[in-house]
């Protein structure tokens, strides 16, 4: 075996297409990678290349970057940390600021009673331990979730993950009594999702022997499909029915993207557990789930954790995140800003007949790409249009089933005039593209 070597590695050439050619050799192909060019720098919604080339972030690095690239309260934070200490793992020395986070946190998370929370490292990581909390606190197996949705990677959570490519492909078996139903948003009547509901219970699993119902306020990768709040309402009722916890995934919608600091704000509805990842610290790895107290306690002590769980410097890092967010008032910042981009879309929509249905809560809005003469899914519309911004400097994600959806998610810390100056772009792209 070679001797490791050192920062050579880090040598010129210091060029993109050196760079990519480079990853292609030593990274594996399952770890896709959209961009063929590497990040040098960033400040707010704005990042360049190391070839010096700007971007306007529209990506947030998939919804992470709710207040910026290295808000300067949040840097502050983690360099503070960093000169104390970086880790004792929390289950074997604890710290203050766990503690103190876990308890914002529980005055913030719109779950009726008392409520305990614990962390994490990650989005999937937060759902697989709501599962085992669900599991062991109920003495049930089985779980409920919807199509289209995004639950992570891991195996427990890909398998709650309702699309096949490209993340459950060539992976299965899956792990046992993981089931599946119609999300009951726009184009999907909750008539549908009753039935399909009923047709589970008949057929599959009875109530019973489920331990939760696990759903996206706005689900992401599956299009920025809003669910609607008389379902909300009806899982809310069918959960107290059968004795089965209410599970809200708020990894991307959490911490002020839907104008609200937790989508479920905008539905009325406390769960019974909620996970949360992504925006809550500032792109440090932090995740958490939180519920009633009776419910977290379901696990014996050593049930939950991780070696890296609640990090110092990402729990550093959130309360930064919590005091920015308040300070600036960025679920109010993120009903603005998204008003305004589905107004721009909407405008957009009156001019091009491939725009489909333009959607969104608070500022998680998405834009459809159709066939002009179909109406069907348009993917290759979409990733031209993607391609089309890009090329002008602008970073556009693309999502849904079709994989015909651009969804939004730039940070809510954005100036004024460089969210303007991205609709300029993207409104030159849809016309390279659409006209």
């Amino acid at each position: 075996m070679n001797a490791p070597q050192k920062s050579e590695h880090l040598n010129a050439p210091h060029t993109n297409a050196a760079w990519h050619a480079r990853r292609l050799a030593a990274t594996p192909r399952g770890v896709g990678v959209m961009g063929d060019f590497f990040i040098e720098r960033a400040k707010n919604a704005e990042f360049w290349d190391i070839e010096g080339r700007r971007f306007i972030d529209f990506a947030g690095g998939i919804a992470v970057l709710n207040t910026g690239h290295v808000h300067p309260k949040v840097q502050a934070a983690i360099a503070a940390q960093l000169q104390r200490f970086t880790h004792s793992c929390y289950q074997v020395v604890p710290y203050t600021e766990y503690v103190a986070l876990a308890e914002r946190i529980n005055e913030l998370v719109p779950i009726d009673g008392p409520v305990k929370t614990a962390f994490f490292s990650t989005g999937a990581e937060a759902i697989e331990n709501a599962m085992k909390i669900a599991r062991s606190s109920t003495g049930r197996s089985g779980v409920i979730a919807f199509g289209g949705a995004f639950h992570g990677r891991s195996m427990f959570s890909v398998a709650l993950t309702g699309k096949v490519q490209p993340y459950k492909a060539g992976f299965g078996p899956f792990p046992p009594e993981i089931y599946h139903v119609p999300f009951p948003a726009d184009g999907t009547s909750l008539d549908d999702t009753k039935h399909a509901m009923e047709q589970l219970f008949k057929c599959d699993i009875e109530p019973s022997r489920v331990a939760a119902i696990v759903f996206e306020p706005v689900q992401g990768e599956g299009g920025f499909n809003v669910i609607q709040k008389e379902a909300v309402q009806w899982l809310r009722g069918l959960c107290d029915q059968h004795g089965i916890l209410l599970v809200a995934d708020e990894v991307q919608t959490g911490f002020a993207r839907t104008g609200k600091m937790f989508a479920l704000e905008h539905f009325g509805v406390s769960p019974d557990l909620m996970t949360m990842a992504k925006s809550m610290a500032g792109g440090t790895t932090l995740s958490a789930v939180s519920g009633k107290a009776t419910i977290m306690d379901g696990p014996a002590p050593g049930g939950l954790g991780g070696t890296y769980a609640g990090n110092p410097l990402a729990i550093a890092a959130s309360h930064a995140v919590l005091d920015v967010m308040l300070e600036e008032k960025l679920p109010e910042r993120a009903q603005q800003l998204g008003d305004r981009l589905i107004t721009h879309l909407n405008s957009a929509k009156a001019k091009y007949r491939r725009i489909g249905d333009v959607r969104g809560l608070g500022a998680m809005v998405a834009c459809e790409f159709n066939d002009a003469a179909t109406g069907a899914p348009d993917a290759d519309v979409t990733k031209r249009v993607q391609a089309a911004a890009l090329q002008r400097g602008l970073l556009l994600l693309t999502c849904g089933v079709y994989a015909n959806v651009i969804r939004f998610l730039f940070p809510l810390t954005i100036e004024d005039q460089v969210f303007d100056e991205a609709l300029a772009v993207l409104d030159a792209a849809m016309a390279e593209v659409l006209a």
